[in-house]
């Protein structure tokens, strides 16, 4: 009843006397001066403007931001859809003066490849109105200011224009006739505002579709014509699907696609939203529960056709006509990048430990075949299921990226103790699928035949999941905003690349020749390798520790103790069968062991996180003096005309601390910033941090590290390399001293 007393009075006014996947961009030209006009970037023209001539003492006044959108580029609704963010206004009033809500217009909606986005191009108006006070006095004029934040985006990239607005709003008594300049336009859009109209409403989920029910109001009794729902919540419907349906007597009926929130919990809450139908824009709340009577008949209704469709932008239809090579330079990358991957220090391990299982099939080809296969299919099948709960979780509006996963400390945990198995296995402590092996097995057959090999393919990937390599940044960043299927087809490749080496080995009688033959060099060899197992147990605890206090590092240490204990018992059991005896007292303690182990596990994985402090400045691993990063602390920095070095990372990521000890903790590089008078600023994505991660995607990375550097005057930053050297950060640094 408030807002529909609120658009009564708006429209009181208009009748008065005398007379409506990408890529991220460039940083966002930012305008902080407060003069009065239209304020521009290279993207959009923004202007307060009032809809009426002036303003009476103690009277409602309208006034409206005015887009003037460049052709190509758009901005947001309140829900923008599958990408993209809604304008938001932060005002600067006189005493006793309030602003109320933005007045939503309907949106257009912007079909991009597979995307469905809900926003505004061309010339758009928000309209706002602003309560005068009765003390304000006539013959003065109220000043007005407003600083308007604007997502504007085409079809390859997205900036953040923030730009200032500002009007003197004369106050004068009597009624106002409208703005010669802008009332008109801005009283259309109040009169086809959305509303509420007194019509009842109901939503269900039943067989995978969602039911959506109205009746009342304008819908009784007449065809409503093309209708859609915009909904103001993300992950309630599929925004690209299209949406078909009945009318009846008394309303009619939407079939819409669930989207992923709705798709997880199902309709538990009341659903708001916009009703848009040839009889006009109705805001309504369906809540939970079945059909409406009445609401469903003989007539078909279809969805209104795309208000967008017929001025798509040219960059739209260039991004469909170029989807295809898009796609296959990603998956280029994402197999080089792959490759590369078996290089870094995070995967050396697990990629050891299966070099040491070709050796001791490298005379037996058909089993080298079998275990190579088994090992790739080991990768491809955790790549798959990692990239679709990746894709699933950024479906339904989570801002996550690669590594996502080891933001979770339940995660990390998890894997620190799984490590610690699989190093204790090495050691020869337990035996996986011993009671599959006779006596005199091979050493190595620890991990027995092919299901060993696919173990080792799936550890191969949880491991590399904090590791990024170069290639892998494009790769990713593009598949993050493709269509799923392509999406899918890039991580696969990524997968492919990582496994490659080792299938074209176990494929190629050849190279398997050459291998050493098995002997005991192979027992002392798998015993070597425990240790980096064992030291990757303990990084992950360390993460695990930084994520939630020391408190629930020591309930992971009593799980690591009793885990230990439990696999040594169940390894002596494992020993009196092969002698011949039962072992049963070793297996029964042994099983014990590892309940209570995963009883530890749990309690530490639901221990509160440990409180940041405000003011803490981030562990970046180096000596550098730093701050933490914010967009606010770039701006600040680069408006004193200082450059600006940012350091994305996080504690789980092995790139990221390779390179804070080698190139960004020497003297040099110290000195390199302090004779460039830059400001070196750290952002920390060890925890979930969604402002970090719109931060990544805006410069086209799913993951970290990323480094830029900004230099004054310039719009965009400089991105460095994943992998940096000293020299790298230094010959950077002096390219941007005057």
């Amino acid at each position: 009843m408030r807002r529909l007393a609120q658009l009564l009075i708006l429209l009181a006014l208009c009748l008065s006397p005398v007379q409506a996947v990408a890529q991220v961009g460039p940083e966002a030209r930012v305008s902080r001066v407060a003069s009065p006009g239209p304020q521009r970037t290279e993207r959009i023209e923004a202007e307060l403007v009032p809809m009426s001539a002036w303003a009476a003492p103690g009277s409602t006044a309208v006034v409206a931001i005015k887009q003037t959108i460049k052709p190509g580029w758009h901005t947001y609704w309140r829900n923008p859809g599958d990408s993209g963010g809604a304008t938001t206004l932060s005002w600067s009033l006189p005493a006793g003066v309030k602003a109320g809500e933005i007045v939503w217009p309907v949106p257009e909606r912007q079909r991009l490849s597979g995307l469905m986005n809900y926003g505004y191009s061309g010339t758009a108006y928000l309209p706002v109105p602003i309560e005068i006070p009765a003390s304000a006095r006539a013959g003065t004029n109220l000043p007005l200011t407003v600083e308007a934040l604007f997502l504007v985006c085409s079809a390859e990239m997205c900036v953040p224009d923030e730009l200032t607005l500002t009007l003197a709003l004369p106050i004068r008594d009597g009624a106002a006739p409208l703005d010669p300049r802008n009332g008109a336009a801005i009283a259309a859009v109040l009169e086809k505002a959305p509303r509420p109209a007194g019509i009842e409403a109901r939503i269900v989920l039943e067989n995978g579709q969602l039911i959506l029910t109205a009746t009342g109001g304008p819908l009784t009794g007449q065809n409503p014509g093309p209708s859609y729902f915009f909904p103001f919540g993300t992950g309630v419907i599929s925004h690209p699907a299209p949406q078909t349906g009945a009318w009846g007597p008394q309303g009619l009926t939407l079939r819409l696609t669930p989207g992923g929130a709705t798709r997880a919990a199902g309709i538990t809450a009341s659903v708001q939203g916009v009703l848009v139908t040839a009889q006009g824009a109705f805001e309504i709340t369906a809540q939970p529960g079945d059909a409406l009577p009445g609401a469903t008949g003989s007539g078909s209704l279809t969805a209104a056709p795309d208000a967008s469709a017929s001025a798509e932008p040219a960059t739209a239809q260039a991004a469909e006509g170029t989807s295809l090579a898009v796609f296959v330079q990603a998956l280029l990358f994402a197999v080089l990048g792959g490759l590369i991957l078996n290089l870094m220090p995070c995967v050396f391990p697990i990629l050891a430990m299966k070099a040491a299982s070709l050796a001791s099939a490298a005379h037996e080809p058909a089993k080298a075949r079998r275990d190579g296969l088994a090992f790739l299919a080991g990768v491809l099948t955790t790549f798959l299921l990692l990239a679709g709960l990746l894709l699933g979780l950024r479906a339904a509006g989570e801002a996550v990226g690669w590594g996502f996963q080891l933001q979770s400390p339940p995660v990390t945990a998890a894997l620190a103790v799984l490590m610690l198995a699989v190093a204790l296995n090495l050691s020869g402590v337990f035996h996986v699928g011993a009671g599959l092996q006779s006596a005199g097995s091979g050493p190595l057959s620890r991990l027995p035949g092919g299901m060993g090999a696919f173990f080792t393919g799936v550890l191969a990937v949880v491991v590399a999941a904090p590791c990024t390599a170069p290639f892998m940044a494009f790769a990713l960043g593009a598949a993050l905003v493709m269509p799923w299927p392509l999406a899918l087809g890039v991580f696969l490749g990524l997968g492919l690349g990582l496994a490659l080496p080792f299938v074209i080995v176990s494929l190629t009688p050849g190279l398997l020749s050459r291998l050493p033959r098995p002997g005991p060099w192979m027992e002392r060899l798998k015993g070597l390798l425990a240790f980096p197992m064992y030291g990757t147990a303990l990084w992950l605890a360390w993460v695990f520790g930084r994520q939630t206090g020391t408190e629930a590092l020591g309930l992971l240490f009593v799980a690591g103790l009793l885990l230990a204990a439990g696999v040594w018992l169940i390894g002596g059991g494992q020993s009196e069968r092969m002698a011949g005896r039962r072992g049963v007292l070793h297996l029964v303690s042994g099983v014990l062991a590892l309940i209570l182990a995963g009883g530890a596990l749990a309690l530490a994985a639901r221990v509160p996180p440990a409180p940041v402090s405000a003011d803490a400045s981030p562990e970046s691993g180096t000596t550098l003096a730093s701050a933490p990063w914010s967009d606010a602390a770039v701006q600040s920095a680069l408006a004193e005309g200082r450059p600006v070095l940012v350091n994305f990372t996080a504690d789980w990521c092995v790139t990221c601390k390779i390179n804070e000890r080698t190139s960004l903790s020497s003297a040099r590089v110290g000195a390199a910033i302090e004779q460039a008078n830059a400001v070196y600023l750290v952002g920390d994505w060890t925890r979930r941090d969604d402002v970090i991660a719109a931060e990544l995607q805006r410069h086209g990375r799913s993951g970290v590290p990323l480094y830029l550097l900004y230099a004054p005057g310039s719009t965009e930053p400089r991105i460095l390399p994943q992998l940096l050297t000293e020299g790298v950060v230094i010959d950077a640094l002096e390219d941007i001293r005057p």
